[in-house]
C-alpha cells in the first residue's frame, strides 16, 4: 500500500482492538475480584495477568514497527495471551465464578480482538514504519 493509503495512528491507545482488550482487561478485573480467596494465585491471578498482557503487548508490538519480524512476533505474543484469556474465562464459567451471559460477551470480545490481531499478522507492511 501507498503511504497515503496508510491510516495514521499516533499511538497503540488509538487501535480498536487496544481499546477493546483494555476494556475487557478492565471488566474481567472487576469480576475476578468477586472470585473466591482461595483462587487469588491462581484463576483470579492469571485471567488478570493474561488479559492486562494483551494490552501491554500490543504496546511493546507498536514499538517494533521498524522491524517486520519482531512486529508478527510481539502481535503473535498478543495473540497467544488474548487466547489465554477465553481459556481462562472458560474455567471461570465452569467453577461458576461468573456469570455465563457475561463471559460469553467477553469472549467475544476476544474473538474481536483476535480477529483484528490475525489481520495485522497477514497484513503487516501496512502498519510498519517506512
Amino acid at each position: 500500500m501507498e503511504q497515503k493509503d496508510k491510516k495514521y495512528f499516533r499511538t497503540h491507545e488509538d487501535l480498536a482492538i487496544y481499546k477493546l482488550a483494555f476494556s475487557a482487561a478492565m471488566e474481567i478485573f472487576e469480576h475476578s475480584k468477586n472470585f473466591p480467596v482461595e483462587e487469588r494465585y491462581s484463576l483470579s491471578d492469571q485471567i488478570r495477568r493474561c488479559s492486562r498482557s494483551v494490552c501491554a503487548n500490543m504496546a511493546q508490538t507498536w514499538r517494533k514497527r521498524r522491524y517486520k519480524a519482531a512486529f508478527v512476533a510481539k502481535l503473535s505474543d498478543c495473540e497467544a495471551e488474548a487466547a489465554e484469556a477465553q481459556v481462562w474465562l472458560k474455567f471461570a464459567v465452569k467453577c461458576q465464578y461468573i456469570k455465563v451471559e457475561k463471559a460469553r460477551e467477553l469472549y467475544g470480545t476476544y474473538n474481536q480482538v483476535l480477529s483484528g490481531l490475525v489481520k495485522m499478522i497477514t497484513h503487516p507492511d501496512y502498519w510498519l514504519l517506512d
